[in-house]
């Protein structure tokens, strides 16, 4: 328990909203830090800490192992109406992890401070882990069906690629999805502020696609020898010039439907007119979801690790380099052949990891009751799609036919930086935008 957390009004059946701080504070003292290697702490106590969340108001969820201490929690909610296709709404229980020294706060401590929960994880993402639970034991108090089956999953691992979590019960539990249509979860539904053609004008970002992933390894093969002596065959040098080749290249430039979309709209709210080739004053509007957008004009490869060596005086026969690539819907053939080909004769690549690219309609059903739980909470926003140039566990659904949408509604103060802080230091959510969201996300469970 927190100290410092808010006093909630704690009654017999508290509303979903009174409900969400202590429920996201107490997620973010769970330190769940994915270290992408195995050896962080896991979800396991989250998942325990979710388990009891949920069985205290009378569901029966069931908390999975893909293998010692990597959890995810997954509980199905009877509908009104079950033979309508389900709907998934899924979080991830992991989080990156946060260096103490960076931070102004512990990022685990879970500190109310100027009116926001402070923490790892309070963007990513369970601040939305929070909502999700609010709103489902607000609607197991009430004895009420959803209009049709939810299928609640709090999943392990999605920041390593959600192999130990929705990929491995992908793979193993797929009835847990069974009947399942469409899916919301993570970074889309929030707001940005930006001066409008007629004022200050809000915008929440509804995330219909995503970017497909690439996590590639360079491998420089070359001639060991001794530092004193001359070396043309050095497989340092053939990788830093491979890194050269590939950094320089420019990728050309294709707006797909959700990017398109998003900055006519843009253009529309704002009265600035763009060219193709020139989005700086039109992104500008943005703020810092910027570079989220930027991330999706193109196809990306940016270099993260290098390991090379093991002596001063010694030249390696070989050396490597990790690199993140990101393409758009149907591009995945075309940037793995360009990887290649600048990557040169003496470099092998080697794919760690990849996952599929996402592209779902904007002018869906499910799109619209997102848009009327929104507006019914902020009449005067308008509501944009557009594409993340990360990914999230729809990827892993996507192979049971499930389409994802990403849908974590907040609206945030017009001077919160707030893109920046995934994966940030200083992470934090106000407590007012975690409160609106769970307005939000309650009204669309219930007319969805």
């Amino acid at each position: 328990m927190h100290d410092d957390r808010e006093d909630d009004t704690m009654t017999d059946n508290p509303r979903a909203e009174d409900e969400v701080v202590r429920l996201c504070q107490d997620l973010i003292g769970i330190d769940t830090s994915n270290y992408g290697d195995g050896s962080g702490p896991g979800e396991r106590k989250a998942a325990e800490y979710v388990m009891s969340e949920l069985t205290e108001v009378g569901l029966d969820p069931e908390l999975i192992e893909s293998e010692p201490g990597r959890a995810s929690v997954v509980v199905r909610i009877e509908g009104e109406d079950s033979s309508r296709g389900a709907l998934v709404v899924h979080g991830h229980l992991d989080v990156v992890p946060a260096n103490a020294a960076d931070w102004q706060v512990d990022p685990f401590a879970a500190e109310l401070k100027d009116d926001c929960i402070w923490g790892r994880g309070a963007v990513d993402m369970k601040d939305m882990d929070a909502m999700i639970l609010a709103c489902v034991r607000e609607l197991a108090r009430s004895g009420k069906k959803p209009p049709r089956d939810l299928i609640i999953g709090m999943l392990a691992d999605e920041e390593a690629g959600g192999l130990k979590g929705s990929h491995w019960l992908v793979d193993h539990r797929p009835e847990l999805f069974e009947g399942a249509t469409e899916a919301i979860s993570e970074v889309g539904g929030y707001s940005v502020t930006f001066e409008g053609t007629s004022g200050e004008q809000r915008a929440y970002l509804l995330q219909t696609a995503e970017k497909g992933i690439a996590w590639l390894r360079l491998v420089a093969h070359g001639r060991a020898g001794h530092g004193s002596v001359p070396n043309d065959e050095n497989a340092v040098v053939r990788l830093a010039q491979a890194i050269a080749r590939i950094d320089a290249h420019v990728w050309p430039r294709e707006y797909i439907a959700s990017v398109r979309q998003l900055l006519d709209g843009l253009a529309e709210l704002t009265g600035i007119t763009y060219a193709d080739d020139d989005l700086s004053p039109l992104l500008t509007k943005l703020g810092g979801a910027r570079g989220f957008v930027e991330g999706t004009l193109q196809d990306t490869a940016n270099f993260t690790m290098l390991d090379s060596g093991y002596k001063h005086n010694v030249i390696p026969q070989g050396a490597s380099a990790s690199l993140d690539c990101r393409f758009l819907p149907g591009h995945e053939d075309d940037l793995m052949a360009t990887i290649r080909e600048l990557a040169g004769e003496f470099v092998d690549v080697e794919v760690v990891h990849r996952d599929i690219a996402l592209d779902a309609p904007f002018d869906a059903p499910i799109v619209e009751q997102m848009k009327a739980a929104l507006l019914a909470e902020d009449p005067e926003a308008a509501v944009l799609p557009y594409c993340l140039s990360g990914g999230t566990d729809n990827k892993a659904l996507q192979q049971l036919g499930i389409t994802g949408y990403g849908f974590a509604p907040l609206r945030l103060p017009a001077d919160l930086d707030f893109a920046p802080m995934f994966h940030g230091i200083d992470e934090r959510v106000p407590v007012e935008s975690l409160k609106f969201g769970t307005r939000v996300l309650s009204r669309f469970l219930a007319n969805s």
